[in-house]
């Protein structure tokens, strides 16, 4: 049912694209900006109401954060698609317990943050005034959240950053792109309609948005946690990115999926974080 109702959705886009390609496209691009799912759960918000709570402002809209005070170094949390701030509770038990300090946000559009639309560059200035204000050593960013990590410190380059964590994340925004286009079935009209649209709207063709690249012109040391069999984003680009991250580990996993939410991932990162 739901693979027809996301067919029927690409099938009457593309029949829009003969009336009008830039309505098609902005339809299409609109959809593929908009969450559907991660706003907060009651379960979710009990395991966040045990932080302390602060909201931020970007451009009027607001920032929620969350933290978890400790002693030792200042970690920064930043979540995926259709995700909110709670899906690391089991990380931030573990880290606290060390007694790390913790803040995690929710992105836009997600859990309590505001926003109606969701891209990795609005995210990047997000996670700019968090940075700005707490100023962590240290930032774990997950899916789309670790492409949105890299824009900020490329863009930024906060110098108290001395390490980055990117779990599961995505290398090429063009790729993420086409993979959106063929799920819906986007006619050619459609797919570079959207190509121009996405132009645009964010100031640079998909190809111009890859984190690999990003991560280029950033020094701090790197860690990348990869599962081999990955359904949402592919290994190949925990490769590429590898190969453009000077100062960076590689660790591949099997049977963890894209969320990566294994104790064995938790060991990794606070080996890695320790050392």
């Amino acid at each position: 049912m739901k693979n027809i109702i996301i067919k029927s959705v690409g099938n009457y886009l593309n029949l829009l694209s003969y009336i009008s390609k830039q309505y098609a496209a902005n339809k299409a691009l609109n959809l593929f900006t908009k969450p559907r799912k991660g706003k907060i759960t009651s379960a979710q918000a009990d395991f966040l109401n045990t932080a302390y709570k602060e909201e931020f402002n970007y451009n009027g809209k607001n920032i929620m954060s969350y933290r978890w005070l400790g002693k030792k170094q200042t970690i920064l949390l930043v979540h995926g698609w259709e995700s909110n701030a709670s899906r690391w509770q089991q990380l931030i038990a573990y880290l606290n317990k060390h007694d790390y300090s913790i803040i995690a946000l929710d992105a836009p559009a997600h859990g309590n943050s505001g926003s109606t639309y969701f891209n990795a560059l609005l995210y990047a200035e997000y996670i700019n005034i968090i940075a700005q204000r707490f100023k962590p050593q240290i930032i774990i960013g997950h899916s789309v959240g670790g492409m949105a990590t890299t824009i900020f410190q490329n863009k930024y380059q906060i110098k108290s950053i001395e390490k980055l964590i990117l779990l599961g994340a995505p290398s090429e925004f063009k790729d993420m792109v086409n993979r959106y286009v063929n799920l819906l079935g986007y006619n050619t009209r459609v797919s570079l309609q959207l190509n121009k649209t996405i132009k645009k709207r964010f100031g640079a063709e998909p190809q111009r948005f890859s984190t690999a690249q990003f991560l280029k012109e950033v020094n701090t040391k790197g860690l990348i946690i990869h599962d081999k069999n990955d359904p949402v984003i592919p290994y190949e680009d925990a490769l590429l990115i590898k190969d453009e991250f000077k100062n960076s580990t590689l660790i591949t996993t099997e049977g963890l999926g894209h969320s990566l939410k294994d104790h064995s991932v938790i060991e990794h990162i606070y080996n890695f974080i320790a050392t």
